[in-house]
């Protein structure tokens, strides 16, 4: 437990479920005030409501989707209006899909990257212009990916999402540094997660995709909940500008191991 999280305001989007639920409950535990934003599933997101104060947090639901500029808008306002300030900012909103790069029509692309990298810059420039204005020491924290690293077909818009991440986190970064703000990435591996339930339902699938991870193991919502909560915390206080991957070593090559090449 990180005892400088107690007290601290959270908001999170796509909070309602996933990865954004667990860190959401993790924040919790940290005795945080968590703003659970969800685009259409209410009673996911007061389902993790309920588990943030059970948790020993408060919270908070707030209805929005994250490619409008309003809705990203009024995450913070509400966070303000409820809890009197905010601390930490995570994108964690997102969407992918497989579809063959040749086939991938132009709206399907716009929805991934307007989710995934318009959303996130929406997300960081709300808390950023707050943090300026307040003189806070901020904290942005953006759900990227290992696939910000590892090129990935069948996902171009995904992958290219990613990719934007990055430099994105990176330039805001070094922007914002000297005002003392922090701003980094998260790159998850495969993670258990309701997106990925039906895949990794089916051992042909689930093996496969463990074949790929050295530690061989698919990895929990808890774990990167761990790093989130890491990353907001005073202990990394001297960290900004990077991604830190969570993946089991996914992105060092695996085909490599034991010698191979």
């Amino acid at each position: 437990m990180y005892t400088d999280l107690k007290g601290k305001v959270v908001v999170i989007t796509g909070g309602s479920t996933g990865l954004g639920r667990a860190m959401a409950v993790r924040f919790g535990k940290e005795q945080a005030k968590v703003v659970v934003n969800y685009r259409s599933n209410v009673q996911e997101a007061m389902a993790t409501k309920a588990e943030v104060e059970e948790a020993g947090g408060q919270a908070v639901v707030v209805r929005g989707d994250v490619t409008v500029e309003k809705d990203v808008i009024n995450l913070v306002k509400t966070a303000v209006e409820e809890f009197g300030t905010l601390d930490v900012m995570i994108n964690n909103a997102g969407v992918e899909n497989p579809v063959p790069s040749h086939e991938l029509t132009l709206e399907n692309w716009n929805q991934v990257i307007e989710t995934n990298l318009t959303g996130a810059f929406l997300g960081s420039r709300e808390a950023l212009k707050y943090f300026v204005e307040n003189d806070i020491k901020g904290n942005v924290i953006n759900m990227s990916s290992v696939h910000e690293m590892i090129p990935w077909p069948l996902f171009v818009h995904y992958a290219a999402s990613k990719g934007g991440m990055k430099l994105m986190t990176e330039t805001l970064a070094l922007e914002y540094a000297p005002r003392g703000i922090r701003v980094n990435n998260i790159g998850p591996g495969a993670i258990n997660t309701p997106i990925n339930a039906e895949k990794f339902a089916d051992p042909v699938q689930r093996a496969d995709v463990e074949s790929m991870i050295p530690m061989g193991y698919i990895g929990e919502p808890e774990e990167i909940a761990s790093v989130a909560a890491f990353l907001a915390s005073s202990e990394a206080s001297y960290i900004t500008g990077i991604t830190l991957f969570a993946d089991g070593a996914m992105t060092k090559y695996p085909s490599f191991q034991a010698g191979r090449g």
